[in-house]
């Protein structure tokens, strides 16, 4: 099971990745679903397991187009 991590910018998106990367946390860079409109195009994959810690990046810094984290489903369920 993987998540994705969506925001509305690029920029974020890739500070988020690098900040992940740092923590030893594996994530891919991939297209984001059509199905999950609010992004700006590409999203990060993360596996289950490292939810728990993106969630608590994310709480620590301030990532003012963050959009989500959604279940990689074939229906992309908001977690």
């Amino acid at each position: 099971m993987f998540y994705l991590i969506v925001f509305r910018a690029r920029s974020e998106t890739m500070k988020f990745y690098s900040i992940l990367s740092s923590y030893g946390v594996k994530s891919e860079i991939v297209n984001t679903p059509r199905q999950i409109s609010v992004a700006c195009g590409i999203s990060l994959k993360i596996s289950s397991q490292d939810v728990p810690i993106a969630k608590e990046i994310l709480t620590r810094r301030q990532f003012n187009t963050f959009a989500g984290i959604y279940l990689g489903s074939g229906t992309f369920q908001k977690y």
